[in-house]
């Protein structure tokens, strides 16, 4: 198998490594490589392919009111982009996503797709299986950025961070203007909800660390 392919996609396990070879070398299989930084998809641009993440970091970012970029969902090596949009009667993307590092994408065309469904059935199922899950991870993602305040979303990160350095008061493992990016909010906002939480005396804080009370 070539080795732009390697390691090789558990979706893919239905083919051989000949098929897949044969696969590339007609284009129904497209790698696509992306620097950091590079936009994948811009928000209401139709969604022509299945992709599939075979290395580094994208995100899902939105534009607020105020011009801002938010960060709603960032997604790694194995999720996918537009396994169910691309079956809607509406197929474009709701949100410009963008590579957080370089990345590695593989892609699939709808009709490219259809072929591989009706020789590979078991293609098929492993597909319905993988995009069913990614579209449960990222409605939930979702629904937790509209559903939660910004202090129940500082809170949970906090807690989380609290369990994996395992200690109260938490080194931040990035700038708070990345931090309100992961929050879905302006850095305004997060530096606002901050002070009032250390004014409620859930939390004191410097420039690198946070402390929970």
């Amino acid at each position: 198998m070539k080795k732009v392919l390697e390691p090789y996609p558990a979706l893919l396990h239905s083919f051989t490594e000949q098929e897949l070879d044969e696969l590339l070398e007609r284009g129904i299989l497209q790698i696509k490589s992306y620097d950091k930084g590079n936009i994948i998809h811009l928000e209401g641009e139709p969604c022509t392919k299945f992709e599939l993440i075979l290395e580094g970091t994208v995100v899902i970012e939105r534009i607020d009111a105020a011009g801002n970029l938010l960060t709603i969902s960032e997604m790694k090596k194995g999720e996918i982009l537009g396994g169910n949009l691309l079956f809607s009667e509406t197929p474009y993307y709701p949100m410009t996503i963008t590579s957080r590092s370089s990345a590695r994408l593989l892609g699939i065309e709808k009709e490219g797709l259809f072929s591989l469904f009706f020789s590979h059935p078991s293609f098929l199922r492993s597909y319905l299986e993988l995009t069913s899950a990614n579209a449960n991870i990222l409605g939930d993602t979702l629904r937790y950025h509209i559903h939660t305040s910004l202090r129940e979303r500082i809170r949970h990160f906090l807690e989380e961070e609290r369990q994996r350095q395992q200690s109260p008061q938490i080194v931040l493992p990035m700038t708070k203007k990345k931090l309100a990016e992961k929050l879905g909010v302006q850095r305004t906002s997060l530096s606002r909800e901050l002070s009032k939480m250390k004014q409620d005396g859930l939390i004191d804080f410097d420039r690198r660390t946070i402390t929970l009370l």
